[in-house]
């Protein structure tokens, strides 16, 4: 997440030489390009974590610092 962002709430997922911008609310990939690994495991992650996306997308909103959030295991 980057502070000042434009809208919609979303994340940048980085694999390698890829990016996908991900929304939040709804999860969906907004934008790029992944293999389908990568992009099943990234959904799979903000499932998993969007009530925590949603807080540091506001606090990015608010110039705080997002707070870390668990990696898939």
């Amino acid at each position: 997440m980057f502070f000042n962002d434009h809208a919609p709430p979303h994340f940048h997922a980085i694999y390698g030489e890829y990016e996908l911008l991900v929304g939040i609310s709804p999860i969906e990939i907004l934008e790029g390009r992944a293999p389908a690994r990568t992009q099943s495991l990234v959904l799979e992650w903000a499932a998993l974590h969007q009530k925590e996306l949603i807080e540091d997308w506001e606090r990015c909103e608010n110039a705080q610092l997002p707070l870390p959030i668990s990696p898939l295991e």
